[in-house]
């Protein structure tokens, strides 16, 4: 078993937090609601095979009041009707910001999410797809847990 990465360098870990609450008060002051953060962050753990991240924001998601369909149907987002025009703007920088290089595809649903978004929450909605790729690469790495939960959302022993 690896190390965590959290455990082993504290001080950074530090630092990765205040950047992550750095990034959550630029995403408010340019117009991402809570609920279009955590919808990116749920769709971008499940591209990066994050479970604990993952875990962490679906419970999160839900308790910002998305429904549990929305989270159901979230991979196949581009299929239903279901997501708003916005919603569906964050979840094109997200798909886009983490399938890197950048294809032809993804420069257009980008310049899109842009249209759709506006300057301001647009490159809000980039910076929260670049931090949640950082934190589940962070957690990837350090093998973080899932723990088992009831249906309450309390870790169960």
């Amino acid at each position: 078993m690896r190390p965590y990465l959290d455990k082993s360098a504290p001080d950074v870990w530090k630092a990765a937090t205040a950047y992550s609450a750095a990034v959550a008060k630029h995403a408010d002051s340019g117009g991402l609601s809570v609920q279009e953060g955590e919808l990116m962050k749920v769709r971008v753990s499940q591209l990066n095979a994050c479970t604990f991240c993952l875990d962490m924001h679906s419970r999160e998601a839900r308790v910002a009041g998305i429904p549990q369909q929305k989270l159901d149907l979230l991979p196949s987002w581009r299929e239903t009707s279901l997501f708003t025009e916005r919603e569906a703007a964050v979840l094109a920088v997200a798909e886009a910001t983490t399938r890197m290089p950048l294809s032809e595809d993804a420069k257009a649903d980008l310049a899109g999410a842009r249209a759709v978004l506006g300057d301001a929450a647009f490159g809000a909605a980039e910076w929260v797809s670049v931090t949640i790729n950082t934190f589940n690469r962070i957690s990837i790495l350090s093998e973080h847990p899932v723990r088992p939960r009831g249906e309450d959302g309390q870790l169960l022993r």
